[in-house]
């Protein structure tokens, strides 16, 4: 009786995890699929577009799409344009966030919970209803039409949510482990840098990541706030394969697409292997 109970149980578990790694195929297939078809419609002829039976894959693959699409757009400049306000944007928001995110946590007052309301509320806003405000304040300081102006924008657009996820990851760093540090004589400064620091990586990389694409993948300030054609960033330079009716030069445009795709995955490849859940394992105090 025993035996059969115990095989019972092991099939279910076993059904059970079947059932679990079909749902995740699934899911990956799914988020999968678009970049997929972007591929092959990038890789298709003119001829291949135009049919009127689609094919998952192209039959003769062409890279004229990819030359087409760098000789029409100034799509180089516009990356450059895009990875240098990503980057700074990246960079100063985890620059800001870090200690303001430890202060909230660790020094609970009034003002750090107006901060974590502010934090919550300002992720209600729609663009529209900021953007005139922004840039009537950025004209003013003769920053419309410039990199440095839209950086300034997507870091406070970013910082709320920068800060939201910090958060988190400082919370779940001990006590204990700080107390130990000024035990030992360090300040608050030294064992923010020292102790904290360390223990946050797997944060700081999730939400240096978080605000990469973000301003990376941005088009509404971006439009708005460049006009001129040397400084627009990627999104924008690839609404301009759209024609005067709306009509998409589509191998062209998926060609572009990709290309800009590319920054992005090879910044997450780069920075994948240090998101790593147990970074908590090696905090003990030698």
């Amino acid at each position: 009786m025993r035996p059969a109970r115990s095989s019972r149980r092991t099939g279910r578990r076993a059904a059970g995890r079947a059932g679990q790694y079909l749902a995740l195929l699934c899911y990956v297939v799914f988020l999968a699929f678009p970049l997929l078809w972007l591929l092959s419609t990038a890789f298709k002829s003119p001829q291949e577009l135009g049919s009127v039976d689609p094919t998952w894959l192209p039959r003769h693959p062409t890279l004229g799409n990819f030359r087409t699409a760098i000789d029409e757009q100034p799509l180089l400049r516009s990356a450059l344009n895009s990875l240098l306000v990503s980057a700074v944007t990246a960079v100063i928001s985890v620059a800001v966030a870090v200690p303001a995110a430890y202060v909230m946590v660790r020094f609970r007052s009034m003002v750090s919970r107006l901060g974590t309301g502010w934090v919550l509320v300002s992720q209600m806003f729609p663009f529209v209803l900021v953007i005139i405000p922004l840039f009537l304040v950025l004209k003013n300081l003769h920053l419309v039409d410039s990199l440095p102006g839209l950086v300034i924008v997507y870091v406070v657009w970013n910082l709320p949510f920068a800060l939201w996820m910090l958060q988190g990851y400082v919370k779940a760093v001990p006590m204990s482990l700080e107390e130990a540090a000024s035990i030992d004589g360090c300040g608050r400064l030294r064992t923010l840098r020292s102790v904290v620091l360390p223990l946050l990586m797997p944060g700081l990389v999730a939400t240096l990541m978080f605000s990469f694409v973000t301003a990376w993948n941005e088009f509404f300030f971006a439009l708005v706030l460049l006009k001129s054609p040397e400084k627009q960033t990627m999104s924008v330079v690839l609404t301009h394969f759209l024609g005067a009716e709306g009509a998409a030069d589509l191998g062209p445009l998926a060609a572009a697409s990709v290309l800009a795709t590319v920054p992005s995955l090879l910044f997450f490849a780069f920075l994948q292997k240090r998101l790593v859940s147990g970074a908590m394992t090696g905090a003990v105090k030698g």
